[in-house]
């Protein structure tokens, strides 16, 4: 299956103070036929940086719970390991289970 992947990250850049390791990114796949799908990923050490953010700042009752709209975890934010998931998710047929597809507008 072809497609084109976009990632937020690699357009805005890092979170403030983030790294490839303790960052978030909305990922977008366009596959030949149109369909387009999305997920957000999160590095592990993101989840950690927001809990001790939303804990400091009040949110989420001080870090006490986190949740995203198709969230998967990784370890780091950059193509490489994002393809790298895209392709085990195609190839154990759990791709749909896990990004959202992108109803269009018209």
């Amino acid at each position: 299956m072809k497609y084109t992947l976009w990632i937020g990250t690699e357009e805005k850049g890092h979170i403030i103070g983030g790294s490839e390791t303790n960052d978030n990114s909305d990922v977008i796949l366009t596959f030949e036929n149109g369909k387009k799908y999305v997920a957000t990923f999160f590095t592990y050490d993101n989840i950690e940086f927001l809990r001790q953010k939303n804990n400091k700042t009040g949110e989420c009752i001080s870090g006490k719970y986190f949740w995203s709209k198709d969230l998967i975890l990784i370890e780091k934010i950059n193509r490489a390991e994002i393809e790298l998931v895209i392709s085990h998710l195609i190839k154990e047929e759990e791709f749909e289970s896990v990004f959202k597809r992108m109803e269009r507008i018209e």
